[in-house]
This record gives structure tokens, C-alpha cells and sequence, in this order.
């Protein structure tokens, strides 16, 4: 892995009395497995500081765990803003997790997400300014939908694009498909956290 220096570090917007630049990029990005470690895949969507979206990113990962996921969402973006410019990026995530470990606050214990959080520095480090957020999930609605497009897509199953009437976070939720087994005879769901009266249809595989 190249390893890349900087004479100085990028500004920050939670630095004081850093604000952005003129000209930057803002990156809404989210990643998730099924059945965590499980199918695995992310979605970014890439917006310039008007809000006018200038691309989307989205791959299928393999067996990996939403962490994982989360980071390579990451380092996607930054690798396309270091190659479209400007290198300048406002990261949103709705990883607190993430947002944390990058910004420092909590420290980085598993050796995988230790080298994607090396490599994730490394090219912050090559920015000249750089802004990473946490948002919840409504928020982020759009690069969660591309982050399950590449693993359906990547499991073999056809995407279903919404349809306006179809956008609402309830509706999202009954073109997802979960992983689960059955305990003393209750279906117990793996890596979701459903609400309470949720209605499921069984699919049983052997």
C-alpha cells in the first residue's frame, strides 16, 4: 500500500474558525451486511456545495460486516474527490462509529478496520480541507438504497428502484429481505432492528 505525506495537515471544519472553501464536495455515504458479517455492500452519493448531484458510487463487497462496509463507503469517496476535485469533501455518515474513529474520539481496535482507517487518513491527508458528520439513516436515505442495490445486485436478485409512492421509510422496509432462524418456534431476524407490529412474509431455505 502507497503510503503519502503532507507538509501540513488539511483544515478542518470543526476546527476553530475553519468554515469551507468556496468550491467542495459533499458525500452522502452508508454501508451494511446481511447478517453482519453477511452480504456486504455501499453507496455514496456525491453532491457539489449547491446540492446539485455530481455521481454515485455503490459496489458489492462479499462476506464482510457493516463496519467494513462503512469504511470502504469512505475511502470510495475520498478516492473520487482526490480524482475529480475539488480536494475539498464534507463526509455525512450515519455511522457514529465511523464518524468517531475518524475524528479521533474513539480509537480503532479490529485489524481490518485498522488498516481501512490507515488508508481512509492517508487520503484525507492529501485534501485541503475535509468534514466528517454523523446524520440518522432517514437522512441518509438515498446512499442506503445504493448500498442495498450492490448487494442484491451482487447476491444475484434484481434492484427495485422506489417509486414516489413507494418512498417512505415503511415502504423501504418491504423491499428489504433479512436473514433469520427459528428459536422454540419464533422467528428470530439476524442483524435488523424492525419495529415493533412490523408485518413479514417467510421464506423458508434450505
Amino acid at each position: 500500500m502507497p503510503s503519502y505525506s503532507r507538509s501540513t495537515p488539511p483544515r478542518r471544519e470543526d476546527s476553530p474558525h475553519e468554515s469551507p472553501p468556496e468550491h467542495y464536495l459533499i458525500a452522502h455515504s452508508d454501508g451494511g451486511a446481511r447478517g453482519n458479517p453477511g452480504p456486504a455492500g455501499y453507496g455514496v452519493v456525491i453532491q457539489d456545495e449547491s446540492g446539485r448531484k455530481v455521481a454515485t458510487l455503490s459496489e458489492y463487497l462479499g462476506r464482510q460486516t457493516n463496519n467494513f462496509a462503512e469504511y470502504q463507503g469512505l475511502i470510495a469517496a475520498l478516492e473520487y474527490t482526490l480524482s475529480h476535485g475539488p480536494k475539498a469533501l464534507k463526509l455525512i455518515s450515519d455511522s457514529e462509529l465511523l464518524v468517531r474513529q475518524i475524528k479521533g474520539i474513539y480509537k480503532v481496535k479490529n485489524a481490518t478496520l485498522q488498516d481501512l482507517h490507515g488508508r481512509a487518513k492517508e487520503l484525507i491527508a492529501q485534501l485541503e480541507w475535509f468534514s466528517i458528520g454523523h446524520a440518522l439513516r432517514e437522512h441518509n436515505q438515498e446512499a442506503d438504497s445504493l448500498a442495498n442495490q450492490a448487494m442484491d445486485k451482487g447476491m444475484g436478485r434484481a434492484a427495485q428502484a422506489p417509486s414516489p409512492a413507494n418512498s417512505s421509510p415503511a415502504a423501504n422496509l418491504a423491499q428489504q429481505e433479512f436473514e433469520g432462524i427459528v428459536r422454540n418456534g419464533v422467528v428470530s431476524l439476524i442483524g435488523s432492528d424492525l419495529p415493533e407490529g412490523t408485518r413479514v412474509q417467510v421464506r423458508v431455505k434450505r
